[in-house]
């Protein structure tokens, strides 16, 4: 019904930033409240933001609150992921993913759309 292609990863050096991209097709894209999740090798895939379907209402994990902002421009069909402050903790693959409901924070199992994941790499 929707599908998602997650983009911008890449390395990045800690106290940088980095902007990630999702972009949508298929079901209109306002439909749809989106979150961000990261998982890093060996460790559970872990909710970072999340944004609501009009864009008003916005979620973020307490390890990135006041780091990240998370926007969405339905012009576009693309929700953002901007990361300010990196730190080596933040280094993990990216997903983007999309449901009917918002969501603050939860699990994977919340989401019934899931973009492919970007890498992001963060160096000390």
């Amino acid at each position: 019904q929707v599908q998602l292609v997650a983009s911008g990863g890449g390395w990045v050096q800690a106290g940088g930033s980095l902007r990630l991209s999702c972009a949508a097709s298929g079901r209109t894209f306002s439909r749809y409240a989106t979150g961000w999740f990261r998982q890093a090798p060996g460790k559970e895939r872990e909710s970072v933001a999340a944004i609501s379907r009009s864009g008003g209402t916005t979620y973020y994990a307490d390890s990135v609150k006041g780091r990240f902002t998370i926007s969405r421009d339905d012009a576009k069909s693309t929700v953002y992921l901007q990361m300010n402050n990196m730190k080596p903790e933040d280094a993990a693959v990216y997903y983007c993913a999309a449901d009917q409901t918002f969501y603050k924070g939860g699990g994977t199992y919340l989401y019934d759309y899931w973009g492919q994941g970007t890498q992001v790499t963060v160096s000390s």
